[in-house]
């Protein structure tokens, strides 16, 4: 078999795990290391490490990514970390171009054939700079809030429309994103639907009893939400739901800046003693955590094709979630679960609806039929890239 040419690729990855976020952008670095792992890809990581201006960036709450270092070998992967001025709530126009800056000074003197954005905002518009200067293509993934959020939001949606105007090609998680990219102007035609892997060597069905013991969680049904505690994640919808769960527990797995109002609803409510907050769960104890849950519960707002509920439903788990990105391409029978109206009541019921009929963990499994694989995701990434360097 001949031997690929060699594709000398620039992935900026502002979402990118490091020493002290282990767990940031961790989707992020797996696409990136089965990207990686297909015949003749160069591939070198710049993760911008964003800090405030000095004196803010002194502060001890920044001192973990202060000593980050500036290149390293990160699971088998070179990746750069240099450092870019982030103004804190207020300067998200200004990202794109502190990040440009800083991802050119880190590649100085080295040669790329095309480069790769992994999420649309700040990374496309840093990309599109990046490649105006070196004068190369470049190509942008969209995942999410990238496009919810920033493509709507008056401070960033034209660097997004630039963005994806002069890339060369464009990627979407699921279908339903694609579609979202185009209802802001982005071009249909040259985006492709790149759907996330999945590591079934970890992710799988298992014992639940065992798991359940091993977590220490006894004898009630449990729901179980993973991500991060902010509002459109929709995790206070749960918790509203709960008093129309009697004896059922629910584990919020992560952190973030609603866990004090969260905390202060249950109480609100009298749940307080069945709402029980995990903190941040490291991704090596993720499978047993999804195995230990009756069901997924992730009413979000928005989503482009979540990774949890891929996770749980590769682990056995049923899931319910709202009609949000790639739920219906997720989900296509009753096995896997539920897509609910995002309310206590709709939530409730389907939740309900489950524990009084589960369902065997092997046939939720199934029911991803292998359309997720991480190896499937690096070829094609692969073969995307190539495509838009004309390789």
């Amino acid at each position: 078999m001949p031997t690929a040419t060699p594709l000398r690729v620039l992935s900026i990855a502002t979402l990118f795990p490091d020493a002290a976020r282990p767990n940031f952008g961790l989707f992020v670095e797996k696409s990136l290391r089965a990207l990686s792992a297909q015949p003749g890809i160069d591939l070198t990581i710049v993760a911008p490490v964003g800090l405030p201006p000095f004196p803010l960036s002194l502060h001890q709450r920044y001192r973990a990514l202060r000593d980050l270092p500036h290149s390293e070998q990160w699971n088998g992967l070179t990746v750069l970390r240099p450092r870019f001025t982030l103004i804190p709530r207020y300067g998200a126009r200004f990202n794109p171009a502190q990040v440009a800056r800083s991802v050119l000074a880190a590649v100085r003197g080295q040669c790329f054939d095309v480069i790769d954005a992994q999420f649309f905002y700040p990374d496309a518009p840093a990309a599109m700079r990046v490649a105006a200067t070196l004068s190369l293509p470049f190509s942008a993934k969209a995942r999410g809030a990238d496009i919810s959020h920033f493509g709507h939001d008056p401070a960033t949606r034209s660097q997004v429309i630039e963005a994806g105007a002069k890339a060369a090609g464009l990627l979407a998680v699921s279908e339903a994103m694609r579609g979202d990219m185009a209802a802001i102007g982005l071009d249909p035609a040259k985006i492709a639907v790149h759907y996330t892997g999945i590591d079934t060597a970890r992710f799988h069905p298992g014992d639940r009893a065992a798991a359940r013991a091993a977590l220490g969680v006894h004898g009630a049904a449990t729901i179980l939400t993973v991500g991060a505690l902010i509002a459109r994640k929709g995790q206070a919808l749960v918790i509203e739901a709960m008093p129309a769960l009697p004896g059922v527990d629910y584990w919020l797995a992560g952190a973030g800046e609603e866990e004090g109002r969260y905390r202060a609803l249950a109480q609100k409510l009298g749940v307080g003693t069945r709402v029980h907050f995990m903190g941040p769960v490291a991704n090596a104890n993720l499978p047993q955590l999804y195995r230990a849950a009756d069901v997924v519960v992730m009413p979000s707002a928005s989503e482009g094709l979540a990774n949890a509920w891929v996770e749980a439903l590769a682990c056995g788990t049923p899931i319910v979630i709202s009609d949000a990105g790639g739920a219906y391409e997720l989900l296509t029978t009753p096995v896997a679960g539920r897509i609910v109206d995002r309310t206590p009541g709709a939530i409730a019921e389907a939740v309900q609806a489950i524990l009084a009929n589960p369902p065997a963990p092997s046939d939720v499994a199934a029911t991803l039929g292998g359309r997720f694989d991480w190896d499937r995701n690096g070829r094609e990434f692969a073969a995307h890239l190539r495509r838009c360097a004309d390789l």
